[in-house]
């Protein structure tokens, strides 16, 4: 499928810059099956040849409850700067951008009430609050 490339200079972001976001994007579906999958810390201990750090104190609870935090800023970071681009339209910049759902199927299929440029017109702009919100 070829993906279409969003041209973002007029928003100060270079194309690796972009890449970059997109792969930040692309990872969210990920998280959230990490979220609802990995929920209890039950389980035998990890037996491996490799020695134990004398500083990795923490209990198996503790790092879950550190990563689901982490894996739900990224995800709450997505979701709310899809919300600040277009409330109207941010389910659709979060499945185009997270799950590269291609613009002709949101169109027809999903029935968004936008034009193409409108739709691309925000989600550039996604993209810009994106990089913003991910520098502070």
């Amino acid at each position: 499928m070829n993906k279409r490339n969003l041209v973002l200079d007029k928003y100060g972001i270079s194309g690796t810059r972009y890449k970059e976001l997109c792969g930040f994007c692309e990872q969210y579906p990920e998280w959230l099956r990490e979220l609802k999958h990995k929920t209890h810390t039950v389980g035998s201990p990890e037996i491996t040849d490799m020695p134990i750090p004398p500083h990795s104190n923490a209990s198996k609870t503790e790092q879950l409850a550190v990563r689901r935090a982490e894996l739900e800023e990224k995800c709450k970071l997505i979701e709310q700067t899809a919300i600040q681009a277009s409330g109207d339209l941010y389910q659709y910049i979060i499945k185009s951008v997270c799950y590269e759902v291609p613009y002709t199927y949101l169109q027809t299929v999903e029935e968004m009430p936008c034009s193409r440029s409108a739709f691309y017109d925000a989600r550039r702009y996604f993209f810009y609050l994106l990089d913003q919100n991910k520098r502070m």
